[in-house]
């Protein structure tokens, strides 16, 4: 009874996250299965992606509403996400059994990415800058769209995380969109690499199904709420938090792996 209540709590909690944040909401469910729930790496990198499936569904859907999404102009980046997750799912057979370096790859992950976020969000608090505006179109070339994607695609791949590791930064900073825009993009562009993830590891049975249930029905509730939440915070805010969760998982990461 525990454990289906804090997969309930931690599925809604990730879930918020991730409807805010633009993350698949994997930041928090994925060190809830590793440290509270006690699973191996391989079966929490597994159940983790299906519950941030529903937390990206949920999410994109609810950013749409908000016209944080226009979809012609990411159609590049889920494509090419798709066919990167695709092939790094069928890698994932020969790095499961290596934990040490799964953890240790998702440490440096949100570690690079929080290091980013907190430097940019600090700046645009003391400059005091409005934000950009935008329809929800996302600017940038077929090839740098291209890029993107495919980079983005390991992560879910491999690590059973959120693209908003890599779409989120890229999104706002490579290619100048806003960052609730780069948000709702994240989710949007995610949802489908979550699906294709979440099959393999399916297939591969890499999925405790008695702590799924409950989780995805905490991160699909919980993802439309957090989504709601984006519009009352402003840019600053939303990428200090993003990086202050960031900061705290990779601190967590790297612990257990002696660093």
């Amino acid at each position: 009874m525990a454990t289906f209540l804090w997969m309930i709590f931690g599925g809604f909690a990730g879930g918020a996250l991730g409807g805010l944040l633009g993350i698949g909401g994997g930041i928090l469910i994925m060190p809830l299965l590793r440290f509270v729930v006690g699973m191996e790496s391989a079966q929490a990198v597994g159940t983790c992606i299906i519950a941030v499936f529903f937390t990206t569904l949920g999410g994109s859907l609810r950013h749409f509403s908000l016209g944080h999404i226009h979809l012609r102009s990411i159609v590049p980046i889920i494509a090419a996400g798709v066919i990167s997750t695709l092939v790094f799912s069928i890698f994932f057979l020969y790095v499961a059994e290596k934990s040490f370096w799964l953890d240790a790859a998702m440490g440096a992950v949100f570690l690079l990415v929080a290091l980013r976020m907190l430097w940019e969000g600090a700046s645009e608090f003391m400059r005091k800058a409005p934000s950009p505006q935008s329809d929800g179109d996302i600017q940038g070339t077929l090839a740098s769209k291209v890029m993107i994607g495919t980079a983005a695609g390991i992560l879910p791949g491999i690590l059973g995380i959120g693209t908003g590791a890599v779409l989120v930064p890229s999104f706002a900073f490579a290619l100048g969109a806003p960052i609730k825009v780069a948000i709702g993009s994240s989710l949007a562009c995610f949802s489908l690499n979550a699906f294709v993830s979440s099959v393999f590891k399916l297939v591969q049975g890499f999925v405790q199904f008695e702590v799924l249930l409950p989780l995805c029905a905490g991160t699909l509730i919980g993802s439309r709420f957090g989504a709601s939440l984006n519009g009352r915070f402003s840019s600053p805010v939303l990428k200090l938090a993003f990086g202050l969760f960031f900061g705290c998982m990779a601190y967590k990461y790297l612990k257990i792996l002696g660093l």
